[in-house]
């Protein structure tokens, strides 16, 4: 049997990811922080997972507790995926190194410590900055973060990293872009929260709601990071993850509407780019000086850049490995019927 390592097992791409190798017959040692999940408890419950309870930050403590159940199975570890970051627009800017960049360091450690065959970096496409793209591929775009912010500032340095410290065969490096599904607390729940009080669908500047969203649904995320870890052909490579539907941004929020707010009758206005900076840079001052985990209300300077341009990347690398190893993405459709049958069980 093979074995994974995977960390930030209990979060939100992070379960997806121990559900898709565990579907796939591996064991999973699963690197939780502080708390795990019900459904990391239950395949733990059939063996199919091991729990690990450390801070990635801390590498000896999480390479000690790492080998000694290595040890138990009397395994090799086969791959380390790495889902564990503090993904925010706002925050102080040494959390983002401990969490985003300290424990790739970790992590690149290990793998050659423990001579891992390969390594699998959750990284972002937020690495290309916040403009207007249109269908670039992954090769075709430079490394740039716009506006200055630690989240992508440290995914570049992270993802450098990772290229200067380990051969090109040993690491992939995945880019998804607007991860939703079911159980995501980030991005949908921002666009609830927002569209609860206000009586419209707010949009800023030239594109008026008609630029893409980017979105990657969380089980294309989990597969697409699977096969990474198992193809050679994609090693040394970064991967795009996006769905193939072009979806704007006013769909995007209509759709969370439908499903969440379905009695909200909600119309849409544009208001200009600079008014909104105004707000945003007061949201992001603020919630950067408490140090939140997400920004006391939206538009954060941040967020505001990226639902304000037309973040259209190119998924062929994605497609093209996924139609290779025999599998379907999830379609947005599907992606929407799963929303509204786990809304309606709640």
């Amino acid at each position: 049997m093979k074995h994974v390592f995977v960390t930030g097992s209990a979060g939100f791409i992070g379960g997806y990811v121990v559900n898709r190798f565990v579907a796939e017959g591996w064991h999973v040692l699963a690197l939780v922080h502080r708390t795990t999940s019900p459904a990391l408890a239950r395949l733990a419950d059939r063996g199919a997972v091991t729990i690990i309870q450390e801070d990635v930050t801390d590498g000896v403590a999480t390479k000690r507790k790492l080998v000694a159940e290595l040890e138990k199975r009397q395994a090799t570890l086969d791959v380390i995926v790495h889902c564990a970051g503090r993904a925010s627009d706002v925050g102080w800017r040494r959390a983002f190194r401990k969490t985003n960049f300290d424990s790739v360091r970790n992590l690149v450690r290990m793998v050659n410590e423990l001579h891992v065959t390969r390594f699998v970096f959750v990284s972002t496409t937020d690495v290309y900055g916040l403009f207007d793209f249109h269908g670039e591929a992954e090769d075709e775009l430079p490394l740039r973060a716009r506006p200055r912010n630690p989240y992508p500032e440290f995914k570049i340095a992270a993802e450098q990293l990772v290229r200067a410290e380990l051969p090109a065969n040993r690491f992939v490096i995945i880019r998804p872009a607007q991860v939703w599904g079911v159980g995501d607390q980030t991005i949908t729940s921002r666009v609830v929260d927002f569209l609860a009080w206000s009586p419209w669908i707010v949009h800023f500047g030239n594109w008026r709601g008609q630029n893409r969203a980017p979105l990657a649904h969380v089980r294309n995320v989990a597969l697409t990071i699977f096969l990474a870890a198992t193809d050679p052909d994609v090693a040394g490579q970064a991967v795009n993850v996006v769905d193939d539907e072009w979806t704007t941004m006013d769909e995007f929020y209509r759709m969370i509407a439908k499903v969440y707010l379905p009695h909200r009758t909600l119309r849409t206005v544009t208001l200009p780019f600079g008014l909104g900076q105004c707000v945003a840079l007061i949201v992001s001052f603020l919630s950067n000086l408490l140090n939140l985990h997400k920004p006391f209300m939206d538009p954060s300077y941040y967020a505001l850049y990226a639902v304000g341009h037309n973040l259209d990347f190119s998924n062929r690398r994605m497609k093209a490995l996924v139609a290779k190893a025999g599998y379907a993405l999830v379609t947005r459709e599907q992606g929407i019927r799963e929303i509204e049958e786990r809304s309606n069980i709640g």
